[in-house]
């Protein structure tokens, strides 16, 4: 039987369904509209158990999820909520051992995510502009015990990210199509790429460069979450629920980089040779794109 410690971290759970996080330290006490309790109360006590307040209410002890810790942890920014998270997580195969870029650390909540499904064996590699935002998520980590596991950099991603062959990379700045040469020289071939952007208009320019990248599998999704209120004799949903939050841009990163279209400037400074390979190598591609447009064409209709 688990039982609280000592500077656990528990979540404590009212009646009424108030949630609050709680570190545990002997002398000091815990209020909420329910009542209050010492800490003293709270400790060597099994999770699940129930705690009455001085005012005669229930409290109930429970240790928190990693949902939990992410919805409690302290902000200066936006972040990422737990039903992007928890698809990012499946989608860009995040277990024991990986190796994980992130880039706009920003609070935090995705380091504690990708941290807490790395270790013990992988890494998270956190980069952030903003170094006061960093130490927040510094802070955030280290309450949650997870810092062991992310390593934290404090400057421009433009610059390139310094690992190589990571096995996945999210992108949760403002212009992610900037810096798609540089997350795909740190994936490996086949790696997981990931995005996360509020509007319309990023999206598309996110998915232009996605493909002139040669970037492949390319999918968008949007997540909405529904709650319901917990009524076994008049359940119905919330009048409010968490609906758009920004689209998911995701995709794999190829072996090699395609040869992108030059610029005027770079056409005349090619010499001869390399000006009749570059035209034999257009040449062939539109060849092999009439072919296929053709195929298509001419394929019979399968009424299965």
């Amino acid at each position: 039987m688990a039982l609280t410690q000592p500077h656990d971290l528990v979540l404590i759970l009212t009646e009424e369904g108030r949630r609050y996080l709680l570190e545990l330290e002997p002398g000091r006490e815990f209020r909420c509209p329910a009542g209050r309790v010492s800490h003293e109360e709270l400790i060597d006590q099994p999770y699940g158990s129930w705690v009455a307040t001085d005012r005669g209410r229930w409290i109930t002890l429970l240790q928190p999820s990693t949902s939990d810790l992410i919805m409690h942890l302290q902000r200066r920014t936006q972040i990422v909520y737990p039903k992007e998270i928890g698809y990012l997580l499946l989608w860009m195969d995040i277990r024991p051992g990986k190796r994980v870029i992130e880039a706009g650390t920003g609070s935090g909540a995705m380091a504690v995510a990708l941290a807490h499904h790395v270790q013990p064996t992988g890494r998270v590699y956190s980069y952030e502009l903003q170094e006061e935002f960093q130490e927040t998520a510094r802070r955030n980590l280290e309450r949650y015990g997870l810092l062991d596991w992310v390593e934290l950099k404090a400057r421009d991603i433009a610059q390139g990210f310094d690992e190589r062959d990571v096995d996945a990379l999210f992108l949760d700045v403002r212009q992610p199509w900037e810096y798609l040469e540089q997350a795909q020289a740190a994936l490996k071939g086949g790696g997981f790429f990931g995005s996360l952007v509020p509007t319309v208009n990023q999206l598309v320019r996110l998915i232009e460069g996605l493909e002139r990248a040669g970037f492949l599998g390319i999918e968008v999704k949007e997540l909405f979450l529904r709650p319901y209120r917990v009524n076994a004799h008049r359940l119905r949903p919330e009048d409010r629920m968490v609906a758009h939050t920004g689209y998911l841009a995701l995709a794999r990163a190829p072996y090699q980089r395609p040869s992108l279209p030059l610029t005027l400037d770079e056409l005349t400074q090619l010499s001869r040779e390399a000006l009749l390979a570059r035209l034999i190598e257009v040449l062939r591609g539109v060849m092999v794109a009439k072919a296929r447009q053709r195929r298509r064409r001419h394929r019979p209709v399968r009424y299965d």
